[in-house]
C-alpha cells in the first residue's frame, strides 16, 4: 500500500522536545487534516514527513521506505509541499514560481508543456493575472495563490503518478473565497486518488473538506479519526481552552466560539 507515515516520530531541537511519539498515515484518496493549539508541533510534524525536519526517534516512511532513502529528484515526484512561508530570493514572475513545481519533470516534460501546466494551475487559482508579475510586488495572499500554483502544478505533472501533498496553513492570508476555492483544489486531487495531508486553523474549513482529522497537542497526538466524530465540540472546547458550539444549518456543520 501507498502510504506517508510517521512511526513513533519524536524531533527535538537541543532540550525541548517538539513533538513527541507521534504515529499517523496519510492514504491516497483522503484528506486528514491536522489542527491544535499555537506551538502545539502542526508544523514541526509536517515538516518532519516532508523531510525537512531531522527526527530524533522513530521513522517516516514513503511507499514502505524511509525517506533518507529516496533520492531528492525521486521524492519531488511523489510529494508536494507547500510549506508555511515561503522565501523567493530572486525577482521571479508568478508564472516561474508556478513552474518551479515542474523542475523535477525536465527531463520528461517540454518548456511549452511546463508553461501550460503553470498556467492552468494559476488559473485554477484565480492567479493567472500575475503570471507576468514579480512576485515580489504581490500582496501576501496573491503570494500565497502563486505557491498553491505551483504545488498544483507538481501534483498534476504526471497523471500517472499520484504525489502525496502536504500543505502548512495553505488559507492563510487568503479571503474567505480564495480559502474555499484551495481547499476545494486539495479536494479535486483527493477524488482524483491523491492522498493530502493539510495544517488547518479553521475547523470549519476541516469540517468542511477532511476525511478525517488529527488533533495535536503539546506534541503529542491525542486524537485522530473521522472528522465529525473528532471534532467534538466538548473535546475542542478542552483543546483551545475556549467554549466552542457546533450548529447544524442548511445541511452543513458550523463551529462558533461565543468566547
Amino acid at each position: 500500500m501507498k502510504l506517508l507515515q510517521a512511526i513513533g516520530v519524536d524531533v527535538r531541537v537541543r532540550t525541548k522536545q517538539l513533538i513527541q511519539d507521534i504515529s499517523l498515515e496519510v492514504a491516497p484518496g483522503e484528506f486528514l487534516a491536522i489542527i491544535g493549539p499555537n506551538g502545539a508541533g502542526k508544523s514541526t510534524l509536517l515538516n518532519a514527513l516532508c523531510g525537512d525536519r531531522s527526527i530524533s526517534a522513530g521513522e517516516v516512511l514513503l511507499d514502505g521506505r524511509p525517506l533518507n532513502q529516496w533520492r531528492k529528484a525521486d521524492l519531488a515526484q511523489r510529494r508536494a509541499v507547500l510549506p508555511q512561508h515561503s522565501a523567493v530570493a530572486f525577482d521571479f514572475t508568478g508564472l516561474q514560481i508556478a513552474m518551479l513545481g515542474l523542475l523535477t519533470h525536465r527531463g520528461r516534460l517540454s518548456e511549452p508543456q511546463m508553461k501550460a501546466l503553470a498556467e492552468q494551475a494559476l488559473s485554477e487559482t484565480e492567479a493567472l493575472a500575475f503570471a507576468d508579475r514579480p512576485y515580489t510586488v504581490l500582496s501576501g495572499g496573491e503570494r500565497q495563490r502563486v505557491q498553491l500554483a505551483r504545488v498544483l502544478a507538481q501534483c498534476d505533472a504526471d497523471p500517472s503518478v499520484k504525489p502525496f501533498l502536504l500543505l502548512d496553513e495553505p488559507i492563510s492570508g487568503l479571503d474567505l473565497s480564495h480559502q474555499h476555492a484551495a481547499l476545494a483544489s486539495a479536494r479535486r486531487r483527493v477524488e482524483r486518488g491523491l492522498g493530502v495531508l493539510a495544517v488547518l486553523h479553521d475547523l470549519n474549513m476541516a469540517a468542511r473538506y477532511a476525511d478525517r482529522v488529527a488533533i495535536i497537542e503539546n506534541g503529542r497526538l491525542t486524537a485522530i479519526g473521522p472528522t465529525r466524530e473528532t471534532l467534538d465540540p466538548d473535546r475542542l472546547s478542552t483543546v483551545f481552552e475556549t467554549p466552542i458550539m457546533r450548529v447544524e444549518a442548511a445541511g452543513g456543520t458550523a463551529f462558533l466560539s461565543p468566547g
